[in-house]
């Protein structure tokens, strides 16, 4: 197809891998032309998973504003770069100026705030730059999609093709022949348009959802055996409800398992036998089981934060930013209990009165 549509990316090294591939590619097959921008010419920059070495067409200290439809900025640790460079955040001021379509993802929006460019707008981005973009003005959203006036924002790599569906579409591709769901169908399975586009495969997704069944599933074990050791009302009460809740995120993941046509590996399916076997030699002293507990809570945690920021499919995504949150949550619960427990335990024994000396 031709296109006369011509769209920046910016680059820096440490770049989230894919949040410049899918867009770069997905305005690519679109027919419109598009340019890398980085701060050096003579340089070849890396994405932070290794995936990505690209040598910019040129630089955000030449690159005429007027000559551009849009700019792309993607995520991981680039924009803390790319906010370094005042010839990058003046060529991104001027485009917002301007009127030119401005796409941030995830850490992109650093780059805004920067600029001084959220104040007054919705948007969205990465989690935990949230308080940064409120600090800078912004109307913070949780949604895979934000768009205000020029600004289009998304969260992370699971928004990446909602995010370039909508760019394309304001940037006049679309109709019946482009094939592109409606940026707001919740139906849709985005993760095959995002493989197109260089994403996640099916693949992929299947090994991730798998890793999440399989800490799911340990966890559970771990728990039953927990809570049959346990004589203390108000962990097991606690211990109780992490149960149900384990078996709700087990049902989740293997329904979308079996809506992609998948089962559970052979790991996800022994996973609760390791548990069983590190039961085995577990004590059976209250504060202990309690230990063990939050730390496996913790382990789980470190686990699946790393699902959460590394597929393109969302609603894979959203199974596992819903199980990070229940473990915050857990990890705080817990915490308490052994607090509590700990200074209930170290308390002075207290002084009788009306004793004769």
């Amino acid at each position: 197809m031709s296109n006369n549509k011509k769209v920046a990316i910016l680059i820096e090294d440490g770049v989230e891998d894919m949040e410049f591939t899918i867009p770069c590619n997905g305005l690519k097959q679109a027919g419109m032309e598009v340019l890398v921008l980085g701060s050096r010419m003579n340089q070849r920059y890396k994405g932070k998973r290794g995936k990505l070495a690209v040598q910019p067409d040129a630089t955000t200290t030449e690159a005429v504003v007027e000559q551009f439809d849009a700019v792309v900025i993607p995520g991981g640790m680039a924009p803390d770069k790319m906010r370094r460079n005042p010839n990058t955040v003046r060529f991104v001021q001027a485009a917002m100026q301007q009127g030119k379509w401005i796409a941030a993802i995830c850490h992109g929006p650093q780059l805004l705030i920067e600029g001084d460019l959220l104040k007054g707008k919705q948007a969205t981005g990465f989690n935990a730059i949230r308080k940064d973009m409120i600090n800078a003005g912004a109307n913070y959203l949780d949604e895979p999609l934000v768009v205000d006036g020029n600004l289009i924002t998304s969260r992370e790599p699971g928004d990446l093709a909602i995010f370039t569906t909508a760019l394309l579409s304001r940037l006049g591709y679309g109709g019946k022949d482009a094939g592109l769901p409606d940026e707001q169908d919740t139906r849709a399975e985005w993760w095959k348009l995002a493989d197109a586009w260089g994403g996640s495969t099916k693949n992929d997704i299947t090994r991730a959802l798998n890793t999440a069944l399989s800490g799911e599933r340990y966890s559970l074990e771990a728990l039953e055996h927990y809570t049959e050791k346990e004589s203390d009302p108000q962990t097991r009460s606690h211990f109780q409800e992490m149960i149900s809740n384990k078996q709700q995120h087990i049902q989740r993941l293997e329904t979308y398992l079996d809506t992609l046509g998948q089962k559970p590996s052979i790991l996800a399916n022994i996973a609760h036998q390791y548990a069983k076997v590190k039961s085995a030699f577990t004590g059976s002293d209250d504060i202990y089981q309690l230990r063990c507990a939050l730390g496996d809570v913790q382990t789980g945690i470190g686990d699946i934060s790393n699902l959460c920021a590394m597929y393109t499919d969302p609603v894979a995504t959203a199974i596992f930013k819903k199980i990070h949150q229940d473990l915050r949550n857990y990890e705080l619960q817990l915490a308490r209990l052994y607090q509590q427990r700990v200074a209930n335990e170290i308390q002075p024994p207290q002084p009788t009165t009306g004793a004769a000396v």
